[in-house]
């Protein structure tokens, strides 16, 4: 009610696709100008609608789906906004981000959000690499064309680690589903295809086998299984729960194999 009654209010409405935000207007019966303000023009059209607060006007900015700036535009506006003064007051209401992880079944006293992975698998696979040695849960979004190979990436890192996959969340068809990211990927292969927009949660891991060795002892255990140098620092920052960044500076400065 609240959203509804400051849309009423303003006197400019900026959004992510003006066909989208007007039928919410429209259902509502509001009449306000609108200004398109996405990802392609935003740096030019961040500037043009302080103009308009400066001119003592207000106006509110709001995504097609979920909150603004969440992996959505309106990062530039309200930083230059707020740098010229003016107030900048939230209006809370849908987020896919904390409806998945309330209804996800996974800890959250603690998560670590990264908006969308790397669309290529080996840049994907070294990002999840990496946050696989975080000690919370890991939320991230996704795109359907991409789910099966995300799926496929976390299954070869972080294997059983528990995971939920959340999808359409709050639209008709709200889907949420639990297991690992095999279990899960057999489930959506099954499928004649895979639609809508998805929320990724990775659990902590539930065995940790490997957690006695040190960094160092990791390390050496990796190599000696024949792995190349690299991998091996990979491999030893997840199983220390350090990032990958860290393993590298304090292994790196080891001798190599038969280095003495």
């Amino acid at each position: 009610m609240r959203a509804l009654r400051i849309l009423k209010e303003v006197d400019l409405i900026a959004c992510e696709d003006t066909r989208q935000t007007r039928k919410l207007l429209e259902r509502y019966a509001i009449r306000k100008p609108v200004w398109s303000y996405h990802e392609h023009n935003e740096a030019a059209r961040a500037p043009q609608i302080v103009s308009r607060l400066e001119r003592g006007e207000d106006v509110a900015l709001v995504s097609d789906a979920g909150t603004p700036l969440v992996a959505d535009p309106g990062y530039r506006l309200v930083s230059l906004a707020a740098e010229r003064g003016f107030k900048v007051t939230p209006i809370p209401g849908p987020s896919s981000l904390t409806a998945a992880l309330s209804a996800s079944g996974l800890p959250v006293d603690s998560f670590f959000f990264v908006g969308f992975l790397p669309p290529k698998s080996a840049k994907r696979r070294e990002k999840i690499e990496e946050l696989a040695g975080w000690s919370s849960t890991i939320v991230f979004f996704e795109a359907p064309h991409r789910i099966l190979e995300t799926l496929q990436d976390l299954d070869r890192v972080v294997g059983d680690r528990p995971i939920t996959v959340a999808r359409e969340l709050t639209k008709v068809h709200e889907e949420i589903l639990r297991g690992t990211a095999s279990t899960i990927l057999d489930q959506l292969r099954q499928r004649e295809a895979v639609k809508g927009e998805f929320v990724v949660l990775v659990g902590k891991s539930a065995t940790s086998p490997k957690a006695s060795l040190s960094l160092e002892e990791s390390y050496r255990e990796l190599l000696d299984q024949g792995l190349p140098r690299m991998e091996a620092i990979k491999g030893a920052a997840r199983r220390a729960g350090v990032t990958k960044r860290e393993a590298y500076a304090r292994l790196s400065p080891l001798p190599r194999p038969n280095e003495g």
